[in-house]
């Protein structure tokens, strides 16, 4: 395959994030979804508006993996099906290129099964890490390569966001199928955790509550919604950095969603998202770069994204960047920035977050196991 060559995209899970995908996807030169796959025939009927050509609609995993039809697969099923589809693949014999939403999987079992089976998969795998390509994320990051805060020492991540949205059957309610709000939704934060740091956690310590969302909600049997709506979790590495998590789920009134920092002893770099607040519409993110030097006054910038970009998914662009890249791993002209590994890590750390704050005690990290 050359540089202008078409691809042809497949989804497995036309869910949310699954149609975020397509409308990337369709924006990206030279290449084309061609087949859609989803059990609900509303999130298939509403996923095919996405896409400016006729794509196949199928109500299986199965049925895609035997149509034929793609050279390249995007799966965004629930969270807990990501295994089961990947064994799909496998016992087909198939070797597609991946885009695999995170996170990864939502066990323990299901990290070392996905470590073993996938160990020998020749095709490009890509977790899908979002917030790796959020432009301010991007430029943060770079200001810590280039030495701008000096010996990296303490990380800082708040998230202060609206409540997780309606899914198909609320299966996003419960930790059974989501591997828990530590797992599902910051496997995004522990993951940019080990990006700055450049470093492999090993211990972990977190408190969280289940204190205002979905509390009058309910399952047909009764049972009421289980995951976390805030947290603070405390993330050792290797190196001696430390990193910490504020979440809060219930905050959709702040006029920053995200704010990350990067310090060290030559000073601090931070980054500002904004929220999704009607007003703030065109706001785009902001970068502070702040000193020790007495006499050094802080810089700040603003990080302008394409509007088009920015009206193609809720992650500020990243989908549209990370789908760029993506393409470029498949066609051999890049590398799989997020690996299947990286992926693992981070879901590793969420585990880790989720057993600490339910056992109330700090929990320890070697590769991918838990003690």
């Amino acid at each position: 395959m050359g540089l202008s060559d078409l691809i042809r995209y497949g989804l497995i899970g036309a869910g949310m994030m699954g149609r975020e995908h397509l409308r990337n996807i369709a924006m990206t030169p030279g290449s084309r979804i061609t087949a859609i796959a989803d059990p609900d025939a509303r999130s298939r009927a509403l996923a095919a508006e996405c896409v400016p050509e006729t794509a196949q609609l199928f109500d299986s995993a199965d049925a895609l993996l035997a149509s034929n039809a793609v050279d390249a697969l995007v799966i965004a099923t629930p969270n807990d099906t990501h295994a089961d589809v990947l064994a799909r693949i496998l016992d087909r014999g198939l070797s597609l290129p991946i885009l695999l939403e995170k996170p990864a999987c939502t066990s323990a079992e299901q990290l070392t099964w996905m470590s073993t089976a996938l160990a020998g998969y020749t095709a490009p795998l890509w977790i899908g890490m979002e917030y790796r390509y959020m432009p301010p994320v991007t430029e943060l990051v770079e200001e810590v390569r280039k030495g701008t805060v000096g010996d990296l020492r303490m990380i800082a991540l708040r998230e202060h966001r609206f409540p997780f949205k309606e899914k198909v059957g609320n299966w996003n309610r419960y930790a059974a199928r989501t591997g828990g709000t530590l797992v599902e939704k910051c496997c995004h934060f522990f993951d940019l955790m080990r990006l700055i740091a450049e470093d492999e956690a090993v211990r972990v310590y977190a408190s969280a509550g289940i204190d205002v969302n979905h509390a009058d909600e309910r399952r047909e049997d009764g049972e009421r919604p289980d995951i976390i709506d805030n947290a603070f979790v405390t993330v050792d590495f290797k190196s001696g950095i430390r990193a910490s998590l504020d979440l809060c789920m219930f905050a959709e009134g702040a006029l920053w969603q995200e704010e990350f920092a990067a310090t060290g002893s030559l000073g601090r770099v931070e980054c500002f998202v904004p929220g999704h607040r009607g007003e703030d519409a065109g706001r785009h993110s902001e970068i502070e770069i702040s000193f020790r030097q007495e006499k050094r006054q802080p810089e700040r910038r603003i990080v302008e994204v394409d509007a088009q970009v920015l009206h193609a998914g809720a992650h500020h662009g990243a989908t549209f960047y990370a789908h760029q890249k993506f393409r470029k791993a498949i066609l051999g002209a890049g590398p799989v920035e997020v690996t299947l590994q990286d992926g693992l890590k981070a879901v590793a750390i969420g585990l880790a977050a989720e057993r600490s704050a339910k056992e109330k005690r700090v929990v320890t990290i070697d590769g991918l196991t838990l003690s």
